[in-house]
C-alpha cells in the first residue's frame, strides 16, 4: 500500500480508536485521518454473536464521536477473540494474559473485528470480518519470553499478531489485518461505496 495519500471520502476522516495498530494500518492505507479516542462503553454481552457483539461496540464507539464531529466521516472498530463461544478482550493483568494464552495455546481461534462508518448526516454502516488463528502449543517458558518481547494488556486476547506473532501462531486463515484490528480492504471498499451515494 502506501503511495499518495488517498481521498475516500472528500470529508475529513476521525477514527474513533486509539489503537495505533488500527492507525498504522490505516496510515498504511494512505488515508489522511485524525485520530479522537471513543469514550463510549463497550457492551460484554456473552448471549450476543461474535459479529453482531462486535458490531455493536463498532457502533457505540463511532456514534459518540460523531455526536462531537458531525461534518466528518467517522470510523469506529472493535476486535474480539473469541474461543468456546467465549470472548477473550483486553486481560485485566498478567495473571489474566497468561491465563489467556494457555487457553490459545495448541488450539484454533476465531477474530472478529466489528466496523461501523457514520457519514456526516446519520449515514451508518456496519460490517464485520472473521479469520481463524491457530495457535502453537505453548508452555510456560514460550509464554514468558513472548511477554518479555510484547505487552500482553493493550491487546484483545493477550496477543498481537504483528509482534513477534511467529513466536506464538502458526497459520492465519484469512485476513491479517482483520487480526491486527482492522480489515482495510472492506473498509476501503464501504468507504468507495459512501463516496458514491
Amino acid at each position: 500500500m502506501g503511495g499518495r495519500p488517498r481521498q475516500l471520502p472528500p470529508m475529513p476522516i476521525v477514527l474513533a480508536s486509539g489503537s495505533p495498530r488500527r492507525r498504522d494500518l490505516l496510515t498504511r492505507a494512505g488515508l489522511e485521518f485524525e485520530v479522537v479516542v471513543s469514550p463510549a462503553e463497550e457492551v460484554h454481552d456473552p448471549s450476543l454473536p461474535p459479529a453482531c457483539l462486535c458490531e455493536t461496540n463498532a457502533t457505540l464507539k463511532a456514534a459518540a464521536v460523531a455526536r462531537t464531529h458531525p461534518h466528518a466521516t467517522v470510523i469506529g472498530a472493535d476486535t474480539l477473540v473469541f474461543i468456546d463461544a467465549d470472548a477473550l478482550g483486553k486481560p485485566a493483568d498478567l495473571a489474566e494474559a497468561r491465563a489467556m494464552l494457555r487457553r490459545l495455546s495448541g488450539r484454533t481461534h476465531t477474530v472478529c473485528t466489528g466496523v461501523c462508518v457514520i457519514r456526516p448526516g446519520g449515514d451508518i454502516r456496519a460490517f464485520h470480518e472473521l479469520s481463524e488463528v491457530v495457535f502453537r502449543v505453548l508452555d510456560e517458558a514460550a509464554i514468558d519470553a513472548y511477554f518479555h518481547l510484547v505487552d500482553p494488556l493493550d491487546k484483545a486476547g493477550a496477543y498481537g499478531i504483528q509482534v513477534h506473532g511467529e513466536r506464538i501462531v502458526a497459520e492465519i486463515r484469512g485476513n491479517f489485518d482483520n487480526v491486527m484490528g482492522l480489515p482495510v480492504a472492506r473498509l476501503l471498499a464501504v468507504l468507495d461505496c459512501a463516496r458514491q451515494t
